[in-house]
């Protein structure tokens, strides 16, 4: 997985290339928390189980990382680890492992609110899959 962060009017972006579609929702999920967190910081103590649907590949990417931010904010969650058991165009089955917010541990970089649908992409390459998402800070 190779990602980088691209450049965005008042907001952030991240552009992640995979050899496979599950490594690709993996990638764009650790992309978006080593925004937040360096991952190298967070255990994996706990682990949350995710069942997703959607329409299409953009929107299953967008309802993917933003149940992630729900939780991570929600129940003061950091995530370290991202293992999709399956994935297709609309279903996607994984399991996030992380542990509770420490604040003497954890040295929170980036607060993201939500993945938008603003220049969204979820395209399959000859060699692979690459993703772009916009980020509201």
């Amino acid at each position: 997985m190779r990602f980088k962060t691209i450049e965005h009017t008042a907001d952030i972006g991240i552009e992640v290339e995979a050899d496979t579609l599950g490594e690709l929702f993996e990638g764009t999920a650790m992309a978006m928390l080593s925004l937040i967190v360096d991952p190298a910081t967070v255990r994996d103590d706990v682990e949350r189980e995710l069942s997703l649907e959607a329409g299409d590949l953009e929107e299953l990417l967008f309802i993917w990382l933003n149940e992630l931010l729900f939780i991570m904010y929600a129940d003061g969650l950091l995530f370290s680890k991202f293992e999709v058991k399956d994935v297709g165009d609309s279903r996607l089955v994984a399991v996030a492992s992380g542990e509770r917010l420490d604040r003497g541990r954890h040295r929170l970089d980036e607060e993201i609110k939500a993945a938008t649908y603003h220049e969204m992409m979820v395209e399959r390459l000859d060699e692979g899959w690459k993703a772009r998402v916009i980020f509201d800070v």
